[in-house]
C-alpha cells in the first residue's frame, strides 16, 4: 500500500489518541467524515493500524517492579532456542522479547508486582527452561522515556 502524506497524518494523530471520534479525526487532517472513514478503513485492512488499546498505569494497578533481563542459552542445541521461544511466550511476566545480536542471545522486558514476584519468576520459570546459561537482570530505577510502539511519525516521515 502507498502511504500519501494524509496518511500519514491520520497515522500520527491516531497514535497519540486513538480515541478521537471520526469527525475530530477528519477536522484534524482536513478531510471529510466520509472520507476519513474510508481512509482508516483501509489502513486497517492493511495492517497499518494493527488495532486500537488502552495504555495502562502499571504502577497503579500494583506492577512496581520492571526489569530487562538479558538470557544467553547453551549453543550447542538449537531445540533449546525454539523451546525457549515457546515457553517464554506462555508467561505473562515478560511484556516484549527481543532476539538479539551480541553477547547473549534475548533481552526480556518484564514485569512484577515487587522483588519477590521477580525473584520467583526467575528462579522458578526462567531458570527452569532447558538450556539456561546465563541471566542477567537490570531493575529499572527510573523510566526517562517510554515510547514503545510508538513510531516517530510528527514529521510526516
Amino acid at each position: 500500500m502507498q502511504v500519501d502524506s494524509i496518511d500519514w497524518r491520520i497515522l500520527a494523530a491516531l497514535q497519540q489518541n486513538g480515541r478521537l471520534s471520526n469527525q475530530d479525526l477528519a477536522d484534524k487532517v482536513a478531510l471529510s467524515p466520509s472520507a476519513c472513514l474510508r481512509r482508516v478503513r483501509t489502513l486497517e485492512e492493511h495492517g497499518l493500524i494493527r488495532g486500537y488499546h488502552a495504555e495502562l498505569d502499571a504502577q497503579q494497578l500494583g506492577f512496581e517492579l520492571e526489569s530487562i533481563v538479558h538470557v544467553t542459552l547453551d549453543r550447542s542445541r538449537e531445540e533449546w532456542h525454539e523451546q525457549f521461544l515457546e515457553q517464554i511466550a506462555a508467561l505473562d511476566e515478560i511484556v516484549a522479547a527481543y532476539v538479539v545480536s551480541g553477547p547473549t542471545n534475548y533481552v526480556l522486558h518484564v514485569r512484577t508486582r515487587n522483588l519477590t514476584a521477580f525473584s520467583n519468576f526467575v528462579v522458578e520459570k526462567l531458570n527452569k527452561i532447558p538450556g539456561m546459561r546465563d541471566i542477567c537482570s537490570y531493575i529499572v530505577m527510573k523510566k526517562v522515556k517510554d515510547r514503545l510502539g510508538e513510531l516517530p511519525l510528527e514529521r510526516g516521515d
